[in-house]
């Protein structure tokens, strides 16, 4: 008989399903406020677990748990579960995404409202039986430029209601495309920086990532537009606080508000004894209409797992039997690294893929493929993305995603080639697997090479001249950085040429400006990727999350 254990206060609403779901033999309990020893015991004791954001599931919470199978956070952020450790023991981690858009969104436009009206400090001054009209000046939004970093489905709601409130609104995503951005009425811009001079309101709905962290700091308090005002009921520590205190004593911030905080709970801060601050501890889920909806999906998920197998909205495991997974496993990882490799070529979004499969790989599932592509495609921009539900989050910001195949070999007996459409260039990128496990580059803009996939790489392009490659070694060389691996590729004598260079370690700065520094080189960029045989944390394991279901869906 399958259990499970609520961790945190749960609206009535998922209460009353579970109540439900006893005729279907599910028993629950309700234990909240469960930390260390007492966490792990209970835990080990069922069979699903469903929470908010007030427990943390540590690595040393599932630590010897062979029973658990499956964890729902009723809400989207998984922050407060170490999902590696989920991961590596096969329990299914799942969120319910879309259930509190709507309430973070109004919240976001609240703080919004409320900073430019002076609403909290005028209230609290009137309380103290002042009459403070003079002091308590405020601002229009009306003509005003509002900035959103991160256009997924909370940016997009925020997006929508500042049009409303006639208001200018730029955004930047970099996987929302032109075309998707002109539908939504936003002035899509290339980076964070090119926008901040120009908006009077900043709101951010992006993951914290390292890309993320401190996107607003001391650095761009030169290049803020005097007098913006700040909003974040993302995550803590996307603006840096400290930097948010100096722009405020220097004017250069004409306020901030905040939902989240670096370290929560938060319940002291220089922030909170500053003029111009509106502070609320993370509400911005918090309406009854959010909570009954992530309740009711929440419990609707874990309920369908462990009554059937169906796995919806997993940030860590793919509902696929590992017969199918096992069928193309090498192929993922492969898919997977050119999305890597080809988000790291470009700056802009991409507005179209196009994926072709040539060879015995076209008659295998490549649609696991495509998404393993997608999940690559989009690991740095966005949190918790797997084959899953990478196609879905490519979709939703309009970047088109179509796939060909072909029986017939090649030069190779399965090739996978991408084609990148992003603004007014084409990326095109195409590998194969050696062995059962080996990626390989095979093709890279138009050339044909034989690149390995993996660690450090320095992608160039160069005239076809001689001592190209003497004087790139010469340039690394100097600085102390080593080359494991060269290959060129060429698409005539003389002409254009690429070059790959396995490298045993990240160049500096000062390297890379060497190699451009080299005669005959146009362009060079360095790409990071995972070393070789590391596999992505939703594929190694997701045969033994699966394989912990009760049944598999096979959906």
């Amino acid at each position: 008989m399958p259990s499970i254990i609520v961790l945190d206060t749960l609206s009535p609403d998922g209460l009353a399903l579970l109540d439900a779901a006893a005729e279907m033999g599910v028993t629950y309990e309700v234990v909240t406020g469960l930390s260390g020893a007492a966490l792990r015991e209970a835990l080990a004791r069922h069979d699903g677990a469903i929470c908010r954001s007030g427990v943390k599931i540590t690595a040393e919470s599932l630590a010897g748990n062979h029973r658990l199978k499956a964890i729902v956070r009723a809400g989207v952020g998984t922050d407060n579960i170490d999902k590696d450790a989920a991961t590596r023991q096969g329990i299914v981690v799942m969120n319910t995404p879309a259930g509190n858009t709507v309430s973070t969104a109004e919240h976001t436009f609240a703080l919004i409202l409320a900073l430019s009206r002076n609403v909290a400090a005028a209230d609290a001054s009137l309380r103290q039986h002042r009459w403070e009209r003079n002091k308590f000046m405020g601002v229009q939004l009306a003509g005003k430029t509002l900035g959103i970093v991160g256009l997924g489905r909370i940016g997009q709601a925020v997006a929508e209601r500042a049009m409303a409130f006639d208001m200018r609104v730029m955004g930047f995503d970099p996987f929302l495309s032109q075309e998707r951005a002109k539908e939504l009425g936003i002035e899509l811009v290339g980076t964070v920086r090119g926008m901040l001079p120009e908006v009077d309101y900043l709101t951010v709905h992006t993951p914290l990532t390292d890309d993320t962290r401190h996107l607003v700091g001391m650095d761009e308090l030169a290049i803020l537009k005097p007098g913006v005002r700040l909003v974040n009921c993302a995550r803590g520590g996307i603006y840096d606080e400290k930097a948010l205190v100096e722009g405020l004593k220097r004017g250069v911030i004409g306020g901030v508000a905040l939902d989240v905080f670096e370290q929560e709970p938060c319940t002291d801060s220089p922030l909170f004894e500053m003029p111009g601050v509106l502070v609320t501890p993370h509400l911005g889920a918090s309406t009854e209409e959010a909570q009954s909806q992530v309740a009711v999906e929440g419990v609707g998920l874990l309920v369908d797992f462990l009554s059937t197998g169906s796995i919806r909205h997993s940030v860590n495991s793919s509902p696929i039997d590992p017969a199918s997974m096992e069928g193309v496993r090498g192929f993922l990882d492969l898919a997977w690294r050119l999305g890597l490799l080809l988000a790291q070529l470009e700056d802009g979004p991409p507005r179209s893929c196009s994926i072709a499969y040539r060879g015995e790989i076209a008659s295998r599932n490549t649609r696991l493929v495509t998404a393993a592509f997608a999940a690559g495609l989009l690991e740095s921009a966005l949190e918790d993305v797997n084959i899953v539900n990478s196609e879905v989050l490519l979709r939703d910001r309009g970047i088109e995603l179509v796939e060909q195949s072909r029986t017939d070999p090649g030069a190779f007996s399965s090739v996978v080639a991408v084609d990148l459409v992003s603004g007014d260039h084409v990326h095109r990128a195409a590998g194969t697997l050696f062995g059962h496990s080996m990626p390989r580059l095979v093709q890279l803009e138009g050339h044909r090479l034989e690149a390995y996939l993996d660690g450090v790489l320095l992608v160039f392009t160069h005239q076809d001249v001689p001592g190209i490659i003497g004087r790139v070694g010469n340039a690394f060389g100097g600085l102390g950085v080593n080359i494991a691996q060269m290959t060129v590729g060429r698409s005539a004598p003389g002409g254009d040429a690429i070059g790959v260079l396995n490298l045993d370690q990240e160049p500096s700065p000062e390297a890379v400006a060497a190699v451009m520094a080299c005669p005959g080189v146009r362009s060079a960029r360095v790409v990071k990727l995972p070393p070789a045989g590391q596999l992505p944390f939703w594929l190694a394991p997701a045969a033994a999350a699966v394989r912990r279901a009760p049944v598999l869906s096979g959906k």
